[in-house]
């Protein structure tokens, strides 16, 4: 068995052994629409999202000994999203998965971090949201560099795009006063998806007698559709929602 795999594996029966006794504390009962009020998404919901909080908050008491701010976890996050453009872009598929579900981490902290503190802001928000996307562009960037042409070139191309219009059509949409975060492919699920599948590709590329990125191309593909689908029904529900304020 791929080592992949077997970390991956590894790590997917350690988080569910640690949901299974988080859901046996009271918090565990049902998810807290407060802590945050930035809700849940269609894959991390507002349950798993609590317990995320919980099984990382020994990293939070720590970051906030050590007087770590919330910056830190930004230039983080940026870094290991550099990183996964060079990894993806030398083949090292694997590598490259593993920065993308690293980079996630950071980003979450980063707010963590800020609210523990209490110093969040409209300028660490904007601060945040931005370098998200130079995150999402490094990473795609990279995935580019490894398909170089053909079906591939242009999933990544779509997928790229749509992510872009997801996170631009939400914050239109803020800025004109309505908040939208429906959708089956906000940022949780497509870094989720290509950690995953940058992981597990050689493995399963393999285990089908196919090319390195293979099953990874798929899941781009996923991501493509996935976002550009988002994309406009979050045009069309923030379209609606404008609609019906003027005519009140």
């Amino acid at each position: 068995m791929k080592i992949e795999i077997s970390i991956t594996l590894g790590a997917l029966a350690l988080a569910f052994a640690s949901m299974a006794a988080y859901r046996m504390t009271p918090s565990g009962r049902g998810p807290d629409r407060d802590k945050t009020r930035r809700g849940g998404s269609f894959i991390l919901g507002l349950w798993v999202r609590d317990w995320f909080y919980w099984v990382t908050a020994p990293v939070l008491r720590a970051s906030l000994a050590l007087r770590l701010s919330p910056v830190f976890y930004n230039v983080l996050g940026v870094l290991f999203g550099l990183a996964s453009l060079a990894a993806f872009a030398s083949g090292r598929l694997a590598a490259g998965g593993a920065f993308v579900l690293a980079s996630g981490l950071a980003d979450a902290l980063d707010g963590q971090v800020a609210r523990a503190r209490g110093i969040a802001s409209k300028a660490g928000a904007f601060l945040d949201s931005t370098l998200d996307r130079f995150v999402e562009f490094a990473t795609f960037v990279g995935l580019s560099l490894f398909y170089r042409e053909g079906l591939p070139i242009a999933a990544v191309v779509i997928a790229l795009g749509g992510s872009m219009l997801v996170s631009y059509t939400r914050a239109r949409g803020e800025s004109l006063g309505v908040l939208c975060k429906e959708g089956l492919m906000q940022r949780a699920e497509r870094m989720l998806l290509l950690g995953l599948g940058g992981i597990l590709d050689a493995t399963v590329s393999e285990a089908l007698g196919r090319p390195l990125g293979t099953m990874l191309f798929w899941v781009i593909a996923l991501i493509a559709a996935g976002t550009v689908i988002t994309a406009i029904s979050r045009t069309v529900w923030i379209l609606r929602r404008l609609s019906e304020s003027e005519r009140r």
